[in-house]
């Protein structure tokens, strides 16, 4: 299928919607897989949400979950994880991290994230899978679990700038991914950390 890159510039209204739930029964949800393989594949991501293609679907494929940018560049380096449908349950903790998205051009910002989520999704069977994501791998399933509800990374810090790829590649290196906690309770509404308190 023909894979139209949505970004800021040419449609933010198409990327600020909300996706809706695949249909197991009635979508052609393989063909959307593919898509997302073969985009993915072709371009330095770390993963992607069918929303950044043209396609409003709550699916998120996984690329690179780890920090190392150069297997984004690697076309033979691909984990090839599909979550469908997937919800946060629960998230703790608080890492820092300075994001760039294949939607936003060159926009990078620094944004808090949880250091671990639940969550819940069907696998490409349609078997229900409940895990745990830690460190990076929550960061990565967060950025792209936003851009299912329409929300960029933009949105959510105060530290927006430009970057080329190369000059976030060196920023990076420099200010490396940050955990700051990773047993404080995350708030998903207010997208706070709630400090534990000891007595």
């Amino acid at each position: 299928m023909k894979l139209n890159r949505i970004t800021i510039e040419n449609n933010e209204d198409f990327l600020r919607q909300i996706s809706t739930d695949v249909d197991f029964n009635n979508d052609n949800y393989n063909e959307w897989i593919e898509a997302l393989k073969d985009y993915c594949q072709n371009n330095a991501v770390y993963a992607l949400a069918p929303v950044q293609i043209g396609i409003p679907k709550r699916m998120i494929y996984f690329r690179n979950t780890t920090t190392d940018m150069t297997k984004n560049k690697d076309s033979n380096y691909d984990e090839s994880t599909v979550l469908i449908n997937p919800i946060i349950i629960e998230a703790k903790g608080h890492t820092r991290f300075i994001e760039r998205c294949a939607s936003c051009l060159d926009y990078v910002a620094t944004v808090d994230r949880p250091y671990s989520v639940e969550v819940e999704y069907y696998d490409v069977y349609c078997n229900k899978v409940h895990e745990v994501f830690e460190g990076f791998k929550a960061t990565v399933f967060s950025h792209e679990y936003d851009h299912l509800n329409g929300i960029l990374h933009i949105d959510l810090s105060d530290d927006v700038r430009e970057m080329t790829w190369e000059e976030t590649k060196t920023y990076r290196e420099q200010h490396p991914y940050e955990i700051l906690s990773k047993d404080d309770k995350y708030d998903l509404v207010s997208r706070k950390v709630i400090i534990n308190e000891t007595v």
